[in-house]
């Protein structure tokens, strides 16, 4: 088959610059160079970082790429904006689009896959395309969404990265084309592994610490004042610490936002408890997951997956989480689950349970290894083309 890939148009393809979705559409491009399946065509705004990754020289992906970072294309950009009012996402993801409809337009594609964009279905519609098929990750298209019905009816098959996103989609109208797609990660790069006793004293654990992990990006929605909280309630058992690993956005270390520092400020109680890294690059978290005894993750939002709960699980973690959109699909019956209703105590008591009780850590550690099998890239990546090829 011949497939079109348009990705919403903030971060490259290759995953240069991380981002989750990026990296699911690396798996499956991946596969694809592999087992020689499909020609694709892939979109995507431009980054000099992919000149000399290996991917681009594959004979069945076919990278496009379009400028919209220069000083011309940002003038582009706001010329657009001034013609273009009130279209369905900003300015500069609709611009992203109709540059790569020039080049759309002029070829032939079996199916058209949008990731994570439903918003671009309304205007293929509009052009006459019916071979439209979303990738979603995230809760972009419910009955609350503009254009639903027109978006919905419009598309052939919907991927959801959850059970919690599917019904989401399905408070539009309950349909078979909609699918469930997990999410993946490469679980072995997470494999447990010896941690490195350097990093630990470099990031001033000893031996007797008893280590709380959290890692992913650090804002309001992802629960980590509300771990700090549970924290400074357990600030009379001398060896407990909390290691946060991550910044505010992404790869962006240097502008760390307003509500980092209210953590910082907020931990200065028991600033000795608490260790910021900052941001760590993606390969080398791993290595940071290895110095902990258990992770914590409470999601305050409705998480519509959660690739930090697979990775924890993969490096061999006890889990402790909250009951969050996708979150219990992933690690129901494996991790420690709470409400988020007095979500403080509930993770401080979660937290005591498992610091007093050595043999469930090891129970759940070997729970957590096998549960990760499940989302692993290459299950992913293969059900991906199966699920176009059952069109």
């Amino acid at each position: 088959m011949k497939i079109a890939i348009l990705t919403c148009g903030i971060l490259p393809i290759p995953a240069v610059q991380g981002g989750a979705v990026e990296n699911m559409i690396d798996f499956y491009l991946d596969y694809n160079n592999r087992k020689k399946l499909h020609n694709i065509t892939v979109y995507s705004p431009w980054n000099p970082n992919v000149i000399h990754h290996p991917a681009i020289s594959s004979d069945v992906n076919h990278y496009i790429y379009f400028d919209v970072t220069s000083f011309k294309a940002r003038f582009a950009r706001r010329m657009y904006k001034y013609f273009h009012a009130n279209e369905y996402y900003n300015y500069f993801i609709e611009y992203y689009f109709e540059k790569v409809y020039r080049d759309l337009k002029k070829k032939d594609f079996d199916y058209i896959v949008l990731e994570n964009s439903p918003g671009h279905t309304y205007k293929l519609a509009q052009r006459g395309y019916k071979n439209i098929v979303l990738h979603l990750n995230n809760d972009l298209l419910n009955s609350k969404s503009n254009h639903h019905e027109i978006i919905f009816n419009s598309l052939i098959k919907i991927l959801t990265c959850s059970n919690y996103i599917k019904e989401r989609v399905s408070s539009i109208e309950s349909s078979n084309k909609i699918k469930t797609l997990y999410n993946a990660i490469d679980i072995n790069s997470f494999s447990s592994k010896n941690a490195d006793t350097s990093l630990r004293k470099k990031n001033g654990l000893s031996e007797e610490d008893f280590v709380i992990v959290y890692s992913g990006r650090i804002n309001k929605d992802k629960g980590v004042s509300e771990l700090i909280d549970a924290l400074l309630s357990l600030k009379n058992i001398p060896n407990i610490k909390l290691l946060i690993i991550g910044g505010s956005f992404y790869g962006n270390a240097k502008n760390e936002d307003c509500f980092v520092n209210s953590l910082k400020i907020k931990a200065k109680i028991i600033e000795d408890k608490i260790i910021f890294t900052g941001f760590i690059p993606y390969n080398r978290v791993p290595d940071y997951l290895q110095l902990a005894d258990i992770a914590v993750l409470p999601s305050m939002w409705e998480e519509p997956f959660g690739l930090t709960i697979v990775e924890a699980l993969a490096a061999g973690l006890p889990l402790i989480t909250t009951r969050s959109g996708g979150i219990p699909e992933i690690c129901e019956g494996v991790a420690t689950i709470v409400d988020k209703e007095n979500v403080v105590n509930n993770l401080a008591s979660a937290i005591l349970d498992l610091y007093q009780h050595p043999e469930k850590r090891e129970q759940m550690a070997k729970a957590s290894i096998e549960r990760a099998r499940l989302f692993d890239k290459e299950t992913f990546a293969r059900n991906f083309f199966e699920a176009l090829e059952n069109i």
